[in-house]
């Protein structure tokens, strides 16, 4: 039994999941007006199967997962290339792959994958190897293929994830300092050319972030009507079910991208900061975990999966009250979604993976 394997770390970590996955439930039936088919009951038969997944994952020895890492991601890249040109379209994009029973979103599995391929890359580099700068060209393929793809779609907040998430594996890797900031400098003087590929939606986006007052029935409705909900719940909020942007359909897409405005319309400012609470504890379990890795392996993917998770939380959260620009990035377990929980929760069957390895004393070698 995979339970047995566990530390009592690891399996506070899970029951903390299972408890965000239901209170997710709980803000999705408040956001289907107290209708449990609107969003509830799919996102926990969502949650129940990739409960399962997570700890059929965490049961196969990491040293699996390590040596296919490479074939995971070209079977996600395969998938990428297949949504060019038949994938779903919604919401004016072309991100999905319809499986009948599931939609899935190929570039939500290529950020797991990615990182798994570039710490499966760096775990058969020695130091030798890491200082040279031609190490790091096959690194930034396997970074700048998907991204590419998934700018097409186009999707510019997994983009941007999934560009970052590759360079904190680089980072974390060994690069040295001067690398990284010619890179940095290299990156900074292509945003003009990068600002004129972008289309006309997500430059308003920008354009709205700096000054959303602009177009408040247009591209900086959005914004508005969130900051509207979150200072209007106070520090307790107004109630489940009593929340007037969000039952009276003023906020937009208040189960998907905005459901931290509807969070804290309805529970206020300390239902916010309760979240927020849950979400560094996992954070911290992830970070302890790399530091305690006893492989290079683990360690590496431990670190990009914590950036990652930090990414969806620090991006979303961001974008609803209006610090960032809105690019569309789901709130960790919160969200409604199906592509992004099956991912999060394989990455933390991962991270089960590690924490036994760790425990069993295995090394680079094992």
């Amino acid at each position: 039994m995979i339970w047995a394997k566990l530390g009592i770390t690891d399996k506070f970590i899970i029951m903390v999941i299972v408890g965000l996955s239901l209170f997710s439930c709980l803000m999705l039936y408040s956001a289907g007006g107290g209708n449990v088919h609107a969003w509830a009951l799919k996102q926990f038969m969502r949650f129940a199967l990739g409960f399962v997944i997570m700890l059929a994952v965490a049961h196969v020895d990491l040293r699996f997962w390590r040596n296919n890492s490479y074939l995971l991601y070209l079977i996600s890249l395969i998938i990428l290339i297949f949504v060019e040109f038949k994938g779903h379209i919604g919401m004016g994009a072309q991100r999905w792959v319809d499986l009948y029973f599931l939609k899935l979103q190929p570039s939500e599995l290529m950020k797991l994958t990615l990182i798994m391929a570039l710490a499966q890359y760096f775990n058969t580099k020695n130091e030798t190897q890491t200082a040279k700068l031609i190490t790091y060209l096959l690194p930034l393929l396997l970074i700048a293929m998907p991204c590419i793809l998934v700018l097409r779609q186009p999707d510019l907040g997994t983009m941007i994830i999934l560009m970052a998430s590759g360079v904190t594996i680089i980072f974390a890797a060994g690069i040295k300092w001067w690398k990284i900031l010619t890179a940095f400098g290299v990156v900074v003087a292509s945003l003009p050319l990068f600002w004129l590929q972008m289309h006309t939606y997500q430059k308003n986006r920008v354009i709205n972030f700096l000054h959303p007052e602009n177009d408040p029935l247009g591209s900086g409705y959005h914004v508005i009507q969130s900051k509207i909900a979150i200072g209007s719940g106070g520090f307790w909020g107004k109630g489940l079910l009593n929340g007037t942007q969000s039952q009276l359909d003023f906020l937009p897409e208040k189960h998907t991208d905005f459901i931290f405005a509807m969070l804290c319309e309805e529970l206020g400012m300390f239902g916010g900061i309760i979240l927020i609470i849950i979400f560094a504890v996992l954070l911290f379990y992830i970070y302890n975990l790399s530091n305690e890795s006893s492989n290079t392996y683990g360690k590496l993917f431990a670190v990009g999966f914590a950036w990652l998770l930090f990414l969806y939380v620090f991006v979303n959260i961001g974008m609803v009250m209006g610090v960032l620009p809105v690019v569309g990035v789901p709130l960790p377990f919160m969200s409604y979604g199906g592509s992004s929980i099956m991912t999060l929760l394989m990455g933390f069957g991962l991270l089960l993976c590690v924490s036994i390895s760790r425990q069993s004393k295995f090394t680079n070698n094992f």
